[in-house]
C-alpha cells in the first residue's frame, strides 16, 4: 500500500517555499533549519507545528536533533544548499566555499536514513564545469543506498504564475525516483500574470504584506517614463527608448558606447499581463507592475512565486523580498509532493547515475525551447 504522508525536515529550509508546498500536497513537517533570522522567523509564522530553528546547519548535530525531533521517524529530507557557487547568472565560481554545504545535507540524510531525499539547486549544477560536484552529490547519496535522478523542472509548467527553472535532484532508498508531470495546458494557460495579481486576498478577506505606499518609484523622472511603457516591455535597447519615450525622457546614453549595445539589465520592465511573469528575484526593484505605476507589493512577488495568500512574511522588506525570490514556488513542490507518494518502496538493487544520463538531463537543461523537460 502506498503511504499517503510523509513526515519531513527541511534543510536550508528559508522562509519555508519548499515547505509549504509539500505541506499542500499532504505531508507533514516537523522542522526547518535556516541560518538567516527572518527567514526562520517567516518559516515559523506559517509552520507553527513545525520546529523553526535559527542556526548554522554545521551545529545541527545528531545531539541537537533528538532534542525536537525523533530521528527514526523521518520519511522524508528537503533543502536547497545556498547555489551561488552554480549559478549561470554571473561568473559561477565551483570552488565557492558554498559548494561544500551539499555534504552537510549528506551527513543528516546519515543520521536519519529518510526513504526519500529532495535536493534542489539551479540548473547551473547540470553545467559541464560542475561535473565533479553533481558526480559527487550523486555517488554521496548512492553510497547511503538511494537510487538517484535529476530533472530540470519549469515552474510555470506546475502552476506557477512565473518562469523558474529549477534543477531537482531525488533520491529513493529501496525504490524508483519519481517526478510529476507538467499539469494540463489549460491550467498552464490560466498560470498567468493577470489571474495572480487579481486574486490576493486570503478567504477571509484579509490582505498580507501589500503596503502600496512601499511599492511607489521615488525617482519622479523614472516615474514619468514608466508611464510610457506598455505592459511587458521595458528599456534594454536604443530601439525600445525611440519606441516607448519622447526625447524629453530619454536616458543620457551613447547606445554606441555602450557594451553590446544595450543595457545589462532592462530598465523599467514592466511584468506582462497575459503570461507567466519572468523569474522572481531577491531585488524588489527588478520589476514594476504590468498597469500600475509602481513596483511589486511583497503580497504581488509572493503570489507570483505561487504563495498562498494565507503566507505572511516577516522581517524588513528588503528580507522578505530576498525570501521570497530564494524560495522553491509552492506550487511546484506540492506537484513534487504529489508525485513522491507514487514511489514504490520494492526494489533492492541500487541502478546508479551514469555519464549518459547526466549528458542528457544537462541537454534538457539549457534546451529552453523544449516543451517538456520533466516528466
Amino acid at each position: 500500500m502506498l503511504k499517503k504522508s510523509y513526515k519531513f525536515i527541511d534543510l536550508f529550509s528559508g522562509c519555508g517555499g519548499f515547505s509549504k508546498g509539500l505541506e499542500l500536497a499532504g505531508h507533514k513537517c516537523l522542522l526547518g533549519i535556516d541560518f538567516k533570522k527572518e527567514a526562520v522567523q517567516s518559516f515559523k509564522r506559517n509552520h507553527p507545528d513545525a520546529h523553526a530553528l535559527h542556526m548554522d546547519i554545521h551545529e545541527l548535530t545528531k545531539k541537537e536533533l533528538v532534542k525536537y525531533i525523533d530521528i527514526n521517524n523521518i520519511d522524508l529530507v528537503v533543502g536547497g544548499p545556498p547555489c551561488q557557487g552554480f549559478s549561470t547568472v554571473g561568473r559561477g565560481n565551483v570552488d565557492d566555499g558554498r559548494n561544500s554545504l551539499f555534504q552537510q545535507f549528506v551527513r543528516v540524510v546519515k543520521i536519519t536514513r529518510p526513504k526519500i531525499v529532495l535536493f534542489e539547486n539551479v540548473t547551473g549544477l547540470l553545467a559541464s564545469k560542475n561535473t565533479k560536484v553533481l558526480h559527487d552529490i550523486f555517488s554521496s547519496f548512492e553510497k547511503l543506498g538511494y537510487q538517484m535522478d535529476v530533472k530540470v523542472m519549469s515552474a510555470e509548467m506546475y502552476g506557477v504564475p512565473s518562469r523558474r527553472r529549477r534543477a531537482i535532484i531525488m533520491g529513493v532508498r529501496g525504490g524508483q525516483p519519481l517526478f510529476p508531470k507538467p499539469i494540463s495546458k489549460s491550467v498552464q494557460e490560466k498560470s498567468i500574470v493577470k489571474f495572480a495579481l487579481e486574486d490576493l486576498k486570503t478567504k477571509g478577506g484579509k490582505l498580507h504584506n501589500h503596503d502600496i505606499e512601499k511599492a511607489k518609484v521615488s525617482n519622479k523622472l523614472d516615474l514619468e517614463r514608466l508611464k510610457k511603457i506598455p505592459s511587458g516591455a521595458g528599456i534594454r535597447y536604443q530601439k525600445d527608448e525611440k519606441a516607448y519615450l519622447p526625447k524629453k525622457l530619454r536616458y543620457d546614453v551613447n547606445w554606441n558606447e555602450i557594451n553590446e549595445g544595450r543595457f545589462r539589465q532592462t530598465k523599467l520592465q514592466r511584468l506582462p499581463w497575459d503570461k507567466p511573469s519572468p523569474t522572481i528575484l531577491t531585488s524588489r526593484t527588478t520589476y514594476y507592475h504590468p498597469i500600475e505605476h509602481r513596483h511589486l507589493t511583497v503580497r504581488e512577488a509572493a503570489k507570483l512565486q505561487s504563495f498562498p495568500n494565507n503566507f505572511v512574511f516577516e522581517g524588513s522588506l528588503t528580507a522578505q523580498f530576498r525570501q521570497i525570490g530564494n524560495a522553491v514556488p509552492p506550487s511546484l513542490a506540492k506537484e513534487i509532493g504529489k508525485a513522491i507518494k507514487k514511489v514504490e518502496f520494492d526494489q533492492k538493487k541500487v541502478v546508479k547515475f551514469t555519464l549518459d544520463q547526466r549528458e542528457k538531463v544537462l541537454k534538457e537543461a539549457f534546451a529552453y525551447k523544449t516543451k517538456s523537460v520533466a516528466g
